[in-house]
C-alpha cells in the first residue's frame, strides 16, 4: 500500500515539475527576446550618437569638401523647388477654400488672408515641407549611400586614402540643414499665392490688398521659430538618411530597407521635433 501511495504522489509531482520547467523555459525565451530588443534599441541609440558626434567633428575639421557640398545643395534645393512650389500652392488653395465658409458665417471674411498666412508660416509650411523632403531627400540619400555600400564603393574610397565620411555624409547633412529653411520660405510664398488664388475663386481681391492684409497679422516673431525648427528638421532628415544608408547591409535588399527606414524614421522624428518646438515656443 505504501508503494502504491508513493507512486500516486510521485506522478503528479513529476507533472508539476515538467510544467514548471516548461513555463520557466517560456519565460526565459520571452525574457531573452525582450532583452535582445532592448539591446538593439540601446545599441542603435549609441551608434547614432557616435555618428552625430563624428559628423560634428568632421564638419569643423580642415579640408571641407566645398565642391561636393555645392553639388548637393543643387541636387537637394534646386531640384526640389517644383515639388515644393506645387505642394505649397495647393496647400494654400485648400486651406483657403476650407476656411472661408466658417469665417463667412461670422462675417469675418476679411480675416481670411491673415489667418491663412499665420497658419502657413508658423506651422503648415515648415512641417509639410519637411515631410516632403523626408520622402524625397531622405529616401534618396539612404538609397544612394546604401547602393554605394552594397557595391563596395565606400570601401574603395577608404582604400584610396579618401575620407568617405567627410565626402559623402558631412556634405549631405550640411546641405540639407542649410537648404531646408530656404525651401520652407519658398513653400510659404507659394502657399500665399495659392491662398490668393483660392480667395479669387469666389471673390475678387487685388493681390496687393491680399498681401497687405496677410502681413498685417504677421510679426517678425512668427518667422523666427519656424525658421529655427526648419534647421532641426533638416538635421533630422540628413542625419537619419545618411545613417541608414552608410550603415546598410551587404545584400541588395539593404538598399530598399535603408531608403524605407530613412523615410519612416525621419518623418516620425520631424513630428516629434515639431511637437517639442511648439511646446518651447508656447513657454516663451
Amino acid at each position: 500500500m505504501s508503494k502504491i501511495y508513493k507512486l500516486k504522489i510521485a506522478i503528479p509531482v513529476k507533472k508539476v515539475k515538467s510544467f514548471a520547467s516548461a513555463q520557466s523555459l517560456k519565460l526565459s525565451e520571452k525574457t531573452y527576446v525582450k532583452a535582445k530588443k532592448a539591446h538593439g534599441i540601446l545599441t542603435g541609440i549609441g551608434n547614432m550618437s557616435l555618428f552625430i558626434a563624428r559628423i560634428i567633428k568632421e564638419t569643423f575639421s580642415s579640408q571641407f569638401e566645398f565642391k561636393e557640398f555645392l553639388w548637393q545643395c543643387f541636387k537637394i534645393g534646386y531640384k526640389s523647388l517644383p515639388l515644393i512650389a506645387i505642394t505649397g500652392a495647393i496647400m494654400g488653395v485648400v486651406l483657403t477654400i476650407q476656411s472661408r465658409p466658417a469665417l463667412l458665417r461670422f462675417g469675418a471674411v476679411t480675416l481670411l488672408p491673415g489667418m491663412v498666412a499665420v497658419s502657413i508660416i508658423r506651422e503648415i509650411g515648415p512641417v509639410i515641407t519637411a515631410l516632403i523632403c523626408a520622402g524625397k531627400i531622405g529616401s534618396g540619400i539612404g538609397a544612394e549611400l546604401g547602393s554605394m555600400k552594397v557595391t563596395e564603393q565606400i570601401d574603395a574610397m577608404e582604400v584610396s586614402a579618401t575620407n568617405p565620411f567627410k565626402y559623402l555624409v558631412v556634405t549631405r547633412v550640411v546641405a540639407v540643414i542649410l537648404i531646408l529653411p530656404i525651401l520652407v520660405l519658398f513653400a510659404d510664398a507659394s502657399g500665399l499665392v495659392g491662398s490668393w488664388v483660392g480667395v479669387n475663386i469666389k471673390g475678387s481681391v487685388n493681390i496687393v490688398l491680399f498681401i497687405s492684409q496677410a502681413f498685417s497679422s504677421i510679426n517678425f516673431m512668427d518667422f523666427i521659430p519656424a525658421l529655427i525648427k526648419s534647421f532641426f528638421f533638416g538635421a533630422v532628415i540628413g542625419i537619419v538618411g545618411c545613417y541608414n544608408g552608410y550603415n546598410a547591409g551587404r545584400g541588395t535588399e539593404s538598399v530598399g530597407i535603408a531608403a524605407n527606414s530613412a523615410v519612416v524614421i525621419s518623418s516620425l522624428l520631424v513630428i516629434v521635433v515639431d511637437m517639442i518646438a511648439v511646446q518651447i515656443t508656447d513657454m516663451l
